[in-house]
């Protein structure tokens, strides 16, 4: 075991006694980590970084434990993730019984008037997987307004007084890229508004305060402290903006946020960096995010062939792709101006759409370091595997969504088309550099059970023990380096972060448990015990 990191000075914090995992190939194990100012110190030997320590050294004898550079979440919707702490939690309500009785008990605790948002509801959970309708809750709800969206956010239900706020009858025709799911017999909307359909609600939802998401930020936070994420690469809304810099400016931020902005308002982020820079290492401007479809398991992700449970239906456009060719020429026009691109695909034609356009941006403007990103790369041709190796895209994926969309997959797209679906292992055997998040709030972002579901591919419904394709679990080292090191390549920041070595930014967590060498399927039981961001703890597991 070699030392790393020739400086002599007093740490301000030693960690000692532990096992750690650098990620760094130089030098992939250690006994001990100091750190000063906000950055590592010394890497190597317990009898070398020793030297390190003052009088006013902080020394932390982690017993052994497994110390990690801190997790980079790849994808995360971080304000709305606070927010729905702090809303109506329908996530695992189990028939829509549950559902409504939640909305009801929320609806007495508020005052008229009041909307009720959030919820992240699943039909998936319920017998026979009805989609919920207005009829659940207006008895509960005449005169308050309700929109709770899916976990997976491309679809929500409205009630009746919501659905007059936002001037919806069945006169109302669909928007480009969006649906109004409709009664059959009578053609009244149902209250499900589907992908774009959901902006003529989003509209009339109150704007929150700034105190409202400062509290929200600072849910955020605490939940990251907790799950050991250091940095998030996040969607961020420009209303999100102005509350991470306050929150910048305050000194309050415990994650380094990477934010990326929609890509139809691309412009508004150029200007703002020619006038002011991206930021720096705590908060940073970082390209654009856009959309070429939707979600699987609200059947608006877009596929070649029909949905197997929906063959009226092979997805939907995003309303991002109209007018035609309007996303090529944005993104075309970012490229050159020198921001990255991130773009969300789920179905295998909507993965295919986007390579396309990459492509042909690729050639149009030139050989450059632009490490364009597909978000999700969820469902993939055999043929576009190799393609995104060879055009250097990069898969920013978030495993949790495998061993949760696996229970019922292969009932809405069949056996074939699962094949190469979350296909972890096939995308690193052919170079691709893929990294890992949560999507949270879509799903929970705890980093280790996405490691978990990468390692294992066990189904949340206990129906698939060996792996649901197990042909496509990759090894626990590989998805670690998903979760940092690439991670930080993925956001142009691994000079910076995402591996333990002297001189980058002491970001680390301490588990309570060795994850390489526990059974795979314990790991999603292991707790974070310490999260450190910038050289400071700031969570310990009581």
């Amino acid at each position: 075991m070699t030392d790393v990191g020739p400086v002599r000075e007093e740490a301000e914090l030693v960690l000692l006694g532990g096992r750690v995992w650098t990620g760094d190939p130089r030098q992939p194990q250690a006994e001990a980590v100091a750190i000063g100012d906000g950055r590592i110190l010394a890497v190597g030997r317990a009898e070398s970084v020793r030297a390190l320590i003052g009088p006013r050294t902080r020394v932390l004898n982690v017993h052994g434990r497994l110390v990690l550079p801190g997790f980079i979440d790849n994808h995360t919707h971080f304000l709305d993730g606070g927010f729905h702490l702090l809303s109506v939690d329908l996530r695992d309500a189990r028939d829509p019984q549950e559902f409504a009785r939640r909305i009801a008990e929320r609806a007495k605790t508020l005052p008229p008037g009041r909307w009720i948002t959030g919820g992240q509801w699943d039909h998936e959970l319920w017998p026979g997987a009805p989609l919920p309708r207005k009829e659940w809750i207006d008895p509960y709800t005449p005169n308050t307004p309700v929109f709770v969206t899916r976990l997976d956010g491309h679809m929500g239900l409205a009630n009746s007084a919501a659905l007059r706020q936002a001037g919806i009858t069945r006169q109302t025709p669909d928007p480009p890229g969006g649906t109004i799911v409709r009664d059959p017999q009578t053609g009244e909307p149902t209250g499900i508004l589907k992908d774009a359909a959901m902006s003529l609600v989003y509209r009339v939802i109150p704007e929150p305060s700034d105190h409202e998401y400062d509290e929200a930020l600072r849910a955020a936070l605490r939940e990251a402290a907790r799950f050991g994420v250091t940095s998030i690469q996040d969607i961020t809304e420009w209303a999100h903006w102005p509350v991470y810099r306050r929150a910048h400016q305050r000194g309050e931020l415990t994650v380094r946020v990477y934010a990326r902005t929609p890509i139809p308002e691309w412009e508004r982020q150029r200007e703002l960096v020619a006038r002011e820079g991206a930021g720096d290492q705590w908060l940073r401007l970082g390209g654009f995010k856009g959309f070429v479809d939707g979600s699987l398991g609200s059947t608006t992700a877009l596929f070649f062939e029909p949905y197997a449970d929906a063959p009226q239906t092979s997805g939907l456009l995003h309303s991002q792709m109209f007018p035609e060719g309007i996303m090529k020429q944005r993104i075309a026009a970012a490229d050159r101006a020198g921001f990255q691109c991130s773009i969300h695909a789920i179905g295998d034609k909507a993965n295919a759409l986007v390579l396309d356009i990459f492509e042909e941006v690729i050639r149009e403007n030139g050989p450059r370091d632009r490490r364009f990103r597909i978000e999700h790369a969820q469902h993939l041709r055999p043929q576009d595997i190799p393609r995104m190796a060879r055009l250097g895209v990069i898969a920013s994926m978030q495993p949790y969504h495998a061993i949760d969309d696996g229970r019922w997959a292969e009932k809405r797209i069949g056996r074939e088309r699962c094949k190469t679906t979350y296909a972890f292992r096939s995308l690193l055997d052919a170079g691709v550099r893929v990294t890992f998040g949560s999507d949270w709030p879509v799903a929970p972002l705890n980093p280790l059970l996405g490691i978990y579901a990468a390692v294992t591919r066990r189904t949340l419904d206990g129906k698939n023990p060996n792996g649901w394709f197990p042909e496509q679990k990759i090894t626990v080292e590989e998805a670690v380096r998903a979760y940092t090191i690439w991670g930080a390549y993925a956001e142009f920041a691994e000079t910076v972060k995402g591996s333990i070595e002297v001189g980058k930014v002491a970001d680390l967590v301490v588990l309570s448990r060795d994850i390489f060498a526990i059974p795979p399927e314990e790991i999603a039981q292991v707790e974070v015990l310490y999260t450190i961001v910038g050289g400071r703890i700031i969570y310990a597991a009581r």
